[in-house]
């Protein structure tokens, strides 16, 4: 079949750069239009951009031309596009994505601004699908031709895919979890040198709370025109470490009933979900990886398997009445561009895009 015509809006950020190198060659996207910046706007990508996830940007995505993030650029891009990613910063986000929904274009955004608005859906693929149903509110509600589907803060991705499982199996009373994330989560200018080479700070704006509320939206059960969020606590302590790619995180989980270590590990390697069942292209064969070693997930060794998009955790542990394992995620593929690709792949699939 033709492939999907597909923008990239925010493309010379770090996660916009990730976007376009997983969608290079991509089996069912095409790249034909990207945006940024008024200062990149009309130069060519190779030259608006300073490439950072390898020794050249895929080709031919470097001759395409900047346009600004509007619908009046898009539409003028001299092809059709059938579907928007949005590595937007979340200040412009909040203003340009409505208005793209609102003028018929499809948007799959990365930014945080509209997550926790009801009629959004709020999806990790493997967990909530069915979210997706918002869709059809959020159009009706607003008069919208097109949509804006949201994926969740990449801390949040990570944790929640081993969340999902342990809840419907086990069930799950509370959450805490203490995060050590790495320098790219705040992009590539996000925290300077001086300030996170032999150190680690201990805050990141923003990032526990949305750590806190968005698991209990994509755990929540769909209910006619929104989503009754999970019963569950969620406490969080968010860190920053000198670590280039890899958020790992350390969580205690209190059960609803007794587990031992052998079960944990059997319900999260035998997870899986819509896109493992319909074999989209970027969907990880596992969700879940367990490893056994006492010293693993490391970031520097497990941010690549399954190509970043599954979750590796380790250390499983259990006594009365706490689970207690690590989870690591690639932070820039599972935990953002990643996640929004498989969601429009999941979109096309259903017939949306």
């Amino acid at each position: 079949m033709d492939k999907v015509k597909v923008a990239v809006l925010g493309a010379t950020g770090l996660v916009g750069q990730r976007f376009l190198d997983l969608l290079a060659g991509h089996p069912m996207f095409e790249v034909v239009a990207v945006t940024a910046s008024p200062r990149s706007v009309g130069k060519r990508y190779k030259d608006a951009t300073r490439w950072m996830l390898g020794p050249s940007l895929p080709e031919p995505l470097g001759d395409l031309e900047v346009l600004e993030t509007s619908p009046k650029a898009l539409r003028g891009c001299g092809c059709e596009v059938d579907l928007v990613f949005s590595a937007l910063p979340s200040s412009i986000a909040r203003e340009v994505e409505p208005e793209l929904a609102k003028e018929g274009f499809k948007v799959v955004s990365n930014a945080s601004a509209l997550r926790m608005l009801d009629d959004v859906p709020l999806v990790i693929p493997e967990v909530n699908p069915e979210h997706l149903k918002l869709i059809e509110v959020q159009q009706e509600r607003r008069g919208w031709r097109g949509f804006v589907v949201t994926s969740p803060n990449c801390s949040t991705s990570i944790l929640t895919l081993t969340l999902k499982p342990l809840m419907d199996h086990i069930g799950i009373k509370e959450v805490h979890v203490t995060t050590m994330q790495a320098v790219s989560g705040a992009g590539y200018s996000g925290v300077p040198s001086m300030a996170i080479v032999d150190n680690v700070i201990p805050f990141i704006s923003g990032e526990e709370e949305k750590l806190q509320r968005e698991p209990l939206k994509i755990l929540g059960k769909l209910s006619d025109d929104h989503v009754e969020k999970a019963e569950l606590k969620v406490l969080a302590s968010c860190n920053r470490v000198c670590v280039v790619d890899g958020h790992l995180e350390s969580v205690f989980l209190r059960p609803t009933r007794n587990v031992e270590v052998e079960e944990v590990k059997k319900v999260l390697e035998g997870f899986e979900g819509v896109p493992q069942q319909l074999k989209l292209p970027l969907a990880p064969v596992k969700p879940v990886v367990v490893r056994d070693e006492e010293d693993r997930p490391q970031p520097r060794l497990d941010r690549v398997v399954e190509r970043g998009m599954a979750v590796v955790v380790g250390r499983i542990r259990c006594s009365e009445e706490w689970i207690r394992y690590m989870v690591l995620g690639n932070n820039v593929v599972r935990g953002a561009a990643g996640n929004a690709i498989l969601i429009g792949e999941l979109l096309v699939k259903m017939g949306r895009v």
